[in-house]
């Protein structure tokens, strides 16, 4: 396993922590949006491991709440340039070491905010509803070639981005009370199901983008 992100000791301990319990796995320092990191992620995992089966672009960052005319153009091309043009640029690499092995499967997050809008959220919104156009058209065009691509779309998960954005306790409670299923989610469960998109058990899913929201989008 390669690890790669833009935090480098936090990269380097998830890598350490996988090799204690008895995996394998590298860190790579990456920022997703510069064409030569990704470039140079995908080589490391090359020349580790021989060859690409599966690969989950997970990196993102989020906003701060703005309407269109209040969001600073830097603001937006920080979020377009990790959360979207990140995964172009992963896959741009990814895709032909995969075709070389003889297929793959790519996993890439995006959000029910690629489903749905929220207030005061365009760029995220607008990188998330493009990974998921993306996910599908890369699909599309490689379906053939044995390379599937599909997408989660996660909301209310305990991770530090989400957790920033609901530390006002009413915000909290509001976004609490969006999900019919009452709860938040476990970090694992959205990686359960990235998990099963890339695995064999989801051999013939490809364009999918798939709600991980505890019923939101269907309430």
């Amino acid at each position: 396993m390669v690890i790669a992100a833009r935090r480098v000791a936090e990269g380097e301990r998830t890598a350490a922590e996988i090799v204690a319990r008895g995996g394998e796995a590298i860190f790579v320092p990456t920022d997703v949006s510069r064409a030569a990191d990704c470039a140079a992620m995908v080589a490391a995992a090359v020349k580790r491991y021989g060859r690409l089966d599966v690969a989950f672009n997970n990196a993102g960052v989020e906003q701060a709440v703005k309407s269109v005319p209040e969001l600073e153009e830097d603001e937006w091309d920080r979020v377009i340039d990790i959360n979207l043009k990140g995964v172009f640029l992963s896959m741009k690499f990814q895709i032909p070491e995969m075709l070389k092995a003889g297929g793959g499967a790519i996993v890439n997050t995006s959000s029910v905010g690629g489903l749905v809008a929220t207030p005061g959220l365009s760029a995220y919104v607008t990188s998330k509803h493009g990974i998921i156009g993306l996910t599908k058209a890369a699909a599309i065009d490689f379906a053939a070639r044995k390379v599937r691509v599909n997408a989660i779309c996660p909301w209310g998960t305990h991770t530090a981005m989400f957790d920033r954005w609901i530390k006002d306790g009413a915000v909290e409670q509001h976004v609490l009370a969006s999900h019919p299923i009452g709860r938040f989610a476990d970090p694992i469960e959205p990686a359960r199901v990235a998990l099963f998109l890339a695995s064999d058990e989801a051999s013939f899913v490809t364009g999918v983008a798939l709600p991980v929201d505890g019923g939101l989008v269907a309430a």
